[in-house]
Order: structure tokens, then sequence, then C-alpha cells
């Protein structure tokens, strides 16, 4: 099958490389040719390093190289089996983009998405026919992460769906299912960890490296929050929780920070910029954590219910299976286990108490525990 990638950037030539170590004829399609200059170098500097670990020969590397062809026109996707858009997150430049994609592939081909967060169905709309239309999600880098997200419209045919599954699951992907809600499973059910984080900062009960520190040290997550969105970009992390917001009615749970939004503003992007929450100029020195068990113990625990709540609301609202939720923020962002399991250890009565706690002390409606939780302590059901 011939794969169609339209957007050279960081994520579109991650996915065509994918395609093409999985045997595909590819063809990469963006408007600038710089973009693709830049996407070709990109790819010989990966297989290079693959050589050198190993991990490939030279007679592999070249092949791969090989069934990448580049393009500026968008009229090189005919004869695609699928296309997957990797572009820009707006909605009225998707729109124009699948209408012209469909003009071009014949009625077989499979028109997907890459998008962490706009409606699946609505993207699709462009398209006369829109049966052929799934979200295909993968994580940053499409190379090494294993997780992708696979999100059916409502206008999505059962053989779309099976067929991309099929596909993606043939990549050496671990693929998960999830209904078309904002942020799907992982960019839903992660944003306590930017969101709470910040607003314990903002509280003033700990700085920057404190938190990082009891997230990674006492919670075993590989980066803390401060750091990961200084390596995910500040900007983009800020765009996607207001998009969440937004299409989530403003439900207070997915509230922004000004602390983001001022350090967007600034400029201080992240390691990107060279200024974050941390400063990455060289000779800066890295701030030293308060390394207060008692403290940390009690930053790891608030996000940690937070978490474990949006993963119980995600279930309650059948945006995921228990078991898809769970793969999804183990092999999506990496999370050292499965926030239902982790619950379960926990017990599920001790974290409806932490969240009852949190709501009777502030008041707002981000603590209002899911009522999935509150139905199963009291009839004292578990997730496994």
């Amino acid at each position: 099958m011939k794969v169609g990638v339209l957007g050279a950037g960081t994520m579109g030539a991650g996915i065509a490389q994918v395609a093409a170590q999985n045997g595909h004829q590819v063809v990469l399609v963006d408007l600038g040719q710089d973009v693709l200059d830049r996407a070709n170098a990109g790819l010989k500097k990966v297989l290079d390093r693959l050589i050198e670990k190993g991990k490939m020969d030279q007679n592999g590397a070249d092949e791969v190289a090989g069934r990448i062809h580049y393009s500026t026109q968008i009229s090189s996707f005919e004869g695609c089996g699928l296309v997957i858009e990797a572009i820009v997150e707006n909605l009225k430049v998707k729109h124009e983009v699948f209408s012209a994609i469909e003009k071009v592939v014949d009625e077989n081909c499979i028109i997907a998405s890459n998008t962490s967060s706009l409606s699946i169905a609505s993207i699709g709309s462009a398209l006369k026919n829109a049966n052929r239309v799934v979200g295909i999600h993968f994580f940053n880098p499409a190379p090494l992460m294993p997780l992708v997200e696979i999100i059916p419209a409502v206008q999505t045919s059962v053989e779309t769906l099976s067929k991309s599954v099929e596909l993606i699951k043939s990549w050496g992907k671990i693929t998960v299912i999830c209904k078309d809600t904002p942020g799907f499973i992982v960019n839903r059910v992660a944003r306590p960890f930017y969101g709470e984080a910040l607003r314990i900062y903002e509280e003033g009960i700990a700085d920057f490296a404190t938190i990082d520190w009891a997230m990674t040290e006492l919670g075993g997550f590989r980066m803390g929050p401060f750091t990961l969105m200084d390596y995910i970009g500040n900007d983009v992390n800020y765009t996607v929780t207001e998009t969440v917001f937004a299409a989530f009615y403003y439900d207070p749970r997915f509230k922004p920070s000004f602390t983001q939004k001022r350090h967007s503003e600034a400029g201080y992007l992240g390691r990107k910029s060279g200024r974050g929450y941390y400063n990455y100029s060289e000779g800066a020195e890295m701030p030293q954590p308060n390394k207060d068990e008692k403290l940390g113990t009690e930053i790891l625990n608030r996000i940690l219910v937070m978490l474990i709540n949006e993963a119980v609301d995600a279930v309650f609202l059948n945006v995921a299976s228990k078991e898809d939720v769970d793969l999804a923020m183990t092999n999506g962002v990496n999370y050292p286990k499965g926030l239902l399991k982790w619950a379960v250890e926990i017990g599920l009565e001790n974290v409806l108490k932490k969240l009852e706690s949190l709501f009777e002390e502030y008041g707002e409606d981000r603590y209002r525990p899911s009522p999935l939780l509150k139905q199963m302590v009291a009839t004292n059901k578990t997730f496994y």
C-alpha cells in the first residue's frame, strides 16, 4: 500500500519514517520545499544514528530512504490507500486540505488526521464520503513512541476503523480506540499533571524544582511536569489546554493557568527558546528542590488523585475501556503505572477521600469526584 503524509514537520516526517520502515512506499507532501529539505536531512541523520547503534545496516537505511518521496503537490497522493494529515491545528485549514485530498485519491482511500485535540467528526465534515475519515494520533517522536490512539468519528465506517487498527498494529504499534471527545485519552487524562502542578506553584506551596522532584523521585514519573512542559513547549502545551477547556464548555477541571499563559506570552517557551520554567542558557544553574518527603508526598498525592479521577471519568463516559486508558497513559506519556491500577493499589476509598477533602477545602468544581468513583466505593467494587 502506498501511504501519504501531509506535513513534513517533526510529526509528519516521523510518521513517514515509520511507514517506510514497514515496507510502504511513502509520499511526504508539504507546501514548503525548505520544510521538505529539512525533513529529508533529518531522516538521513536518524538513519545514520540507527546504523551507528547497530539497529540497521547501510542497505536497510538506503531502502527506507528510497521509499520516501518528497513533493509540494497534493496531487502526489494519487494511488494512496492511506493519507495521514499532520499539519497545523486549525480546523479551517484542515477542511481545505481534506477536501483537496479527497479529489485526488480513490474512494477506498482512508483519510486520517493526526490531530491531538480537534474533533474528527468536524474535520471529516469537509469530505463528501466521510465514512473514510478516522483519527490516527501518534505521539512524538513517532518512530519511538509505541502508542497510537485510533479515533472513529460518528461518520467512520466499521471497515475504516478495523482497517486502520489492523494497519497500525502491523507497524508494531500499540493501539487504543477512543471516543471522539476533546483530548481523546492522553491529552484529556494528563491535563491535571500540568494543571494541578501549576496550581500548587501558584498557591506558593512549592517551587518548580520541588514539584518536579516529588513527581520523579517519589512518584516514579520520567519527567516532572515543569521539565516536561519545557520539553513540549509552553506555547504548545498551553494551546492544547486552552483547546480542551473550550471544547469541554469551560469545565473548571481543565481551566488553563495564568502562570503558563504569562510564560508563553513572554517567549519563555522552554528548551526551544532557551528559557521556560528553567533557564537553559549556557552556564545557568538549575535550582535545587526542597527534598522534604512530607511535602513531596503531599504534592504527589494531590496531583495523582486528580489524574486518577480523570482516568476514572474517561471510563465512566465511555471514552475508552479501562484497559485502553491504562495502556494509553503508560505507553503514550510513559507513566510509571496505569492510573486505574495505581488507584486500586492506593485504594479507591482513599482516592475519593482525598478528592472530597480538596473539594471541601477549595469549594471548586475542579475537585469534584467522578460519579463512577463514588459508585464503586459505595458498592465496594474495583477496577482489577
